[in-house]
């Protein structure tokens, strides 16, 4: 099965992705259907509270499947306004659509230029497929 790659999100090398809503400077952060592959069957999610700060590059929670352990790496600098509560009860179903009902977190950003250093889908899909 290949995997999706969409076009209007930034990627960071750690596997989360960043969609963006510019009008509300809100950042819907999720793990890339690579991460998922990789991770195989997820048993546990740890997310952040809302109105916890999280801070770029730092470790914002963690997923864990039968495989490992990996920490989630927020995109941004922000305050946390949402985070998928579902998700909590039943991670499994993160690989059923990471890019749409299984975001994990929803931040406002201080400062979308956190993102400037991220990857565009091309860059991400050229780095984990090793082209």
């Amino acid at each position: 099965m290949a995997l999706e790659y969409p076009d209007n999100l930034k990627y960071l090398d750690t596997h989360e992705y960043a969609r963006v809503d510019e009008d509300e400077d809100i950042v819907t952060v999720g793990i890339s259907a690579f991460a998922v592959d990789q991770l195989g069957d997820i048993v546990f999610l740890e997310l952040p509270e809302v109105g916890d700060t999280v801070e770029k590059g730092e470790t914002f929670g963690t997923v864990e499947s039968v495989k490992a352990v990996e920490e989630l790496k927020s995109p941004v600098t922000g305050e946390v306004l949402e985070r998928n509560d579902p998700l909590l009860d039943a991670p499994e179903q993160i690989a059923d659509d990471p890019y749409g009902d299984a975001w994990l977190i929803k931040i406002k950003a201080e400062n979308l230029e956190d993102l400037d250093d991220a990857m565009s889908a091309e860059e991400y899909k050229d780095q984990v497929e090793g082209n």
